[in-house]
């Protein structure tokens, strides 16, 4: 997709202020993998954490190679990412969320991904593309995850239902049965307003066939697609189906467990919090993909593994990552975290293969979409996040609302 953003993103502006240019540099000689050497990798969150024991692993079986672990918190990661791309810092081996790879990639910072080495068709087509940009991958992929629709069986049946609901009219008509025969006080917890609510959007957006930009980097979001999209998710408000005050932070595995929200979309880090949370409903719940419109499709979210370009140890660098990324690697990276493959072979034997639930996140995989890589897309999906609320609080239609998004989104584009 072209990137050809007339405003830049802050990481951008500080960068070029300290001088970065968007060719980067080489980086010097590169150092053979089979050198003794020290190769600085950061990690975010708990991945960081996890990270440090399978770096031990692997300098076992490469004892030429100290990999060091820095865990980075994902409240101050772009923080630091900026700071040491401005200062020419960067480690050899950075996680990058999906967002960040489009500013990244535009200070020419970044290797690209070696595809000699590294396959697209080994990994899932959304997951892929969440590293590349203009045509080139800078990000291989390391953890994917997307949204499906968790809902309540037990109260579903007392409503009368006793299938997952495959459509939006099955999604409406399952929400309103939860209200009205199940004294659910709720029927589905969507986000209303605030940061983020594009993420709670795009499984609406996504299977009405809708897009925030086309392939093209234009704008698309006043589409008929769109359009559709955003008069749906509204209507569950104006009905009273969905709460329009969520408080900041509000976690909605407590009101699944209590019945009061009985139906949401869901990451797979739910299940684990349902199962060792909210132990009084386990066998009262399920998992199904996105009901369909147009087509059933969820948002894609994960993250990738990037090489430096100032980096003197690529190879040793590629290597590593090929050892993550590869299906033997990314089974038991799985096992460690429960963060889901990215390598779409490590599915095919083992826990993976075998749990229904984790196969649903899998078959919703396999269509996902990813955010485009922009590199000011934080500015362009507040557009967004703004639309939604005006029509969730009933201020604006979604045709009005959507056009003033798309306008102030074409300004941030062209």
């Amino acid at each position: 997709m072209p990137r050809t953003a007339r405003t830049v993103s802050a990481s951008i502006a500080l960068a070029l202020a300290f001088g970065i240019t968007a060719c980067g540099s080489s980086g010097g000689a590169d150092v053979a993998a089979d050198q003794k050497q020290t190769l600085t990798v950061w990690a975010m969150g708990a991945e960081g954490e996890k990270l440090a024991d399978v770096a031990k692993v692997y300098e076992k079986a490469h004892p030429n190679v100290t990999v060091k672990v820095t865990p980075v918190g994902w409240d101050v990661a772009h923080q630091k990412l900026v700071a040491a791309a401005a200062a020419g810092t960067l480690p050899d081996v950075a996680q990058m969320g999906g967002s960040y790879l489009g500013e990244f990639s535009e200070l020419g910072v970044l290797e690209p991904v070696d595809t000699k080495v590294f396959d697209e068709n080994d990994f899932f087509d959304s997951g892929w593309s969440q590293g590349e940009v203009d045509g080139t991958a800078y990000g291989v992929p390391w953890y994917v995850d997307t949204r499906v629709l968790y809902y309540r069986t037990d109260l579903a049946e007392k409503a009368g239902v006793d299938k997952a609901p495959a459509t939006w009219k099955e999604m409406k008509d399952l929400a309103t049965a939860y209200r009205k025969d199940a004294g659910s006080q709720w029927g589905l917890s969507i986000q209303p307003s605030g940061l983020d609510t594009v993420q709670s959007f795009y499984p609406f957006l996504y299977s009405a066939g809708g897009a925030i930009v086309d392939e093209d980097g234009k704008a698309v979001i006043d589409s008929p697609a769109a359009v559709k999209a955003l008069k749906e998710y509204g209507s569950y408000f104006a009905q009273g189906l969905s709460d329009t005050s969520v408080p900041p932070g509000y976690d909605v595995v407590k009101d699944f467990g209590n019945g009061r929200v009985p139906m949401f979309f869901g990451g797979p880090w739910h299940v684990t919090l349902l199962d060792e949370g909210q132990p009084q409903i386990k066998g009262k719940w399920a998992v199904a993909n996105v009901p369909a419109d147009a087509s059933s499709t969820s948002m894609a979210g994960g993250s990738s593994l990037v090489i430096s370009k100032d980096s003197e140890h690529k190879a040793a660098a590629t290597e590593f990552i090929s050892y993550l990324t590869d299906a033997e690697g990314q089974a038991d990276w799985y096992a460690r975290t429960k963060d889901l493959p990215a390598n779409t072979e490590a599915w095919e034997s083992g826990a993976l293969a075998d749990d229904a639930t984790l196969q649903v996140f899998k078959k919703q995989m396999d269509t996902a979409k990813a955010s485009p890589p922009l590199p000011n897309l934080t500015e362009v999906t507040d557009q967004v996040d703004q639309a939604i609320a005006k029509v969730t609080q009933g201020k604006a239609s979604a045709e009005d609302a959507l056009k003033t998004a798309q306008s102030e989104i074409e300004s941030l584009v062209k």
